[in-house]
């Protein structure tokens, strides 16, 4: 009679490590995007002291780049001399704030948007709402956390129109703040809003609602319409503020990844920061709600942020058509080694192309001339 035998050991192991190779690549593998130039591996890193520079900003007279980062402050650079040095921050309570994890007592500053006019920064901060900080820094004030009679809970990215004396900016949800926006992402809610906020008036007005995660916004080059970017679907949504739309939205692009924020370049068109590429895990969890719960529930955050950048990092970011929302051009850092989990790029008069990251303690700038 035949006898039992079991498989060897080394069988075992290489079945189970071509299972994994499969699997990898079938679920977690970020996709492949055509025509990509993948050159920012080129550009030049300005480190920081602290991470997370999510968005950057210069002022009216053209010194910066200041960046909002994790411990609750907003930095200015001061250039290769001085280096970064303290300009604002949006909370009073500073005793236990990192340098690398967000304490929700010390605030979290995301967009940061300069007024020209004035020289005032505006800030919007995760936790606190939009705040507003003098030319001479220091501790922001609270400018608007609520409208309509719901708390403002994760204010992200804004833009102003100062002909109009006027605000825009994203809430991206009524559940989560700032360090939960994974969870925000994943778990089919549908409750960002873009608010109109008054300067003269006071008025805090729910314009656009019912957003998946909605991250970056900016104003058009003539203020006509605004754009903000839904991170889970990619889709980019417009509001119509003047002419025959007014008042109307539509959908004015879709980016590929999970877009973070939108910054007008001097020309008309936009720029996105791209967190990361997508991959079929990922597109399971954006596109099955009842999944999505089931990961906000049982999976833990920084697994969750592996799984949907397939455990590679990787340095993005999209530019698209300010007149048709068309795609123009998309650089990378394929391999992730020099820049990761761009956050925000920032084109310049002079040419030259800033990034900002939500995670990594770097600032990078590419000079396309």
């Amino acid at each position: 009679m035949p006898t039992s035998q079991k498989a060897p050991t080394w069988a075992i192991a290489v079945v189970l490590a071509v299972f994994a190779v499969i699997s990898y690549q079938i679920l977690f593998a970020p996709d492949d995007l055509k025509g990509t130039k993948n050159i920012l591996p080129m550009a030049k890193t300005i480190p920081l002291p602290v991470d997370g520079p999510e968005s950057i900003e210069w002022d009216p007279q053209g010194e910066g780049p200041y960046a909002a980062v994790v411990d609750g402050r907003i930095l200015k650079w001061r250039g290769h001399d001085l280096g970064w040095v303290e300009f604002a921050y949006t909370s009073p309570y500073r005793g236990n704030c990192s340098r690398h994890e967000v304490v929700p007592t010390c605030g979290r500053p995301l967009g940061l948007s300069f007024e020209k006019k004035t020289g005032d920064l505006y800030i919007c901060d995760g936790y606190l709402g939009v705040m507003k900080v003098g030319p001479e820094g220091g501790l922001a004030k609270l400018v608007v956390d609520q409208a309509e009679g719901r708390k403002v809970m994760f204010a992200n990215q804004m833009d102003i129109d100062e002909e109009e004396d006027v605000l825009y900016f994203n809430d991206s949800s009524d559940k989560y703040h700032f360090r939960e926006v994974f969870y925000v992402i994943f778990n089919g809610e549908r409750s960002g809003r873009v608010i109109r906020y008054n300067k003269k008036t006071k008025e805090a007005k729910v314009v656009m609602d019912n957003l998946r995660c909605n991250n970056g916004l900016a104003l058009n080059k003539d203020k006509s319409f605004l754009i903000t970017c839904e991170s889970a679907t990619g889709l980019v949504h417009r509001y119509w503020i003047k002419g025959p739309k007014a008042g109307t939205r539509d959908i004015f692009s879709k980016v590929p990844g999970y877009p973070d924020n939108i910054r007008l370049t001097p020309t008309g068109d936009f720029w996105l920061g791209i967190h990361c590429k997508k991959n079929l895990i990922g597109r399971l969890m954006v596109n099955n709600k009842w999944l999505g719960k089931l990961v906000e529930k049982t999976v833990p955050l920084n697994f969750l942020i592996g799984e949907m950048n397939g455990f590679r990092q990787q340095g993005i970011a999209v530019k698209i058509s300010g007149e048709t929302g068309e795609v123009l051009e998309i650089l990378e850092d394929k391999e992730g080694k020099h820049m990761q989990y761009v956050s925000e790029a920032y084109e310049r008069d002079d040419g030259k192309l800033w990034f900002g990251s939500v995670f990594s303690p770097d600032v990078w700038v590419l000079d396309r001339k």
